[in-house]
């Protein structure tokens, strides 16, 4: 079990979900992998709490679908499944789909000038082969799409979303033949925006999610049929 995770200290809520939340990230940012076991006495000690919150924290993340309980071993990270992959990337295409077309309309100079720079910084992020890095820079990339369609609660919905496609991100940009292509889509999306396309923008980012899912799936040695 890694030990750098630091409890994410926050006035506004209970210790429980201080736990919890700092767990989620562990779990989503690879810094607790699919598989490994949460030990309470050791997250506790770690985290310098006692174990009460930790337990509860641990039940929160196995009603989240992120741990799993085993008889006579205890919580483990869950693993990730095709079905789980399948089922979050086709409600984030929908979304991302629905995003990208009001920012059609919505989009300003400034804006687009600050997504042609993320997808540079997101390029130049890969040359250097710092995973964390290139997840963070495709985010924010994907952030001020989703930030141009000036809806609040779509914006809340799809970085939520994205949040539980941190790991799978990871894995995606683990597979260096696909880093060719994810520049060419991060440059289809900011073509077609800048054309305010909805249609060529709704094209772009079903190619970009799809390959996305194609690559991830052979990255963890999963049947893409």
């Amino acid at each position: 079990m890694t030990d750098d995770i630091q409890l994410q200290m926050n006035e506004y809520l209970p210790l429980r979900d201080v736990v919890f939340q700092t767990l989620r990230q562990a779990i989503l940012r690879g810094k607790l992998q699919p598989g490994e076991r949460l030990m309470e006495i050791h997250l506790a000690q770690q985290l310098g709490v006692s174990r009460t919150p930790v337990r509860e924290a641990i039940r929160m993340l196995e009603q989240e679908g992120l741990v799993i309980m085993i008889p006579r071993k205890g919580a483990i990270v869950a693993e990730i499944t095709k079905s789980d992959l399948e089922d979050v990337l086709e409600v984030r295409a929908a979304l991302e789909e629905l995003a990208v077309k009001k920012a059609c309309r919505n989009i300003s100079q400034e804006q687009l000038q600050e997504l042609k720079k993320a997808a540079g910084k997101f390029a130049a992020s890969l040359q250097k082969e710092d995973l964390m890095a290139c997840a963070q820079a495709d985010v924010a990339f994907h952030e001020i799409i989703s930030a141009a369609t000036e809806n609040r609660r779509l914006i809340q919905i799809l970085n939520n979303i994205r949040e539980q496609i941190y790991r799978y991100r990871l894995e995606n940009l683990k597979d260096k033949s696909s880093h060719a292509n994810l520049v060419e889509e991060h440059t289809a999306i900011c073509r077609a925006l800048e054309e305010r396309s909805e249609e060529k923008a709704s094209e772009a980012v079903r190619v970009h999610i799809e390959h996305q899912k194609i690559s991830i799936m052979e990255s963890l040695h999963m049947n893409t049929i």
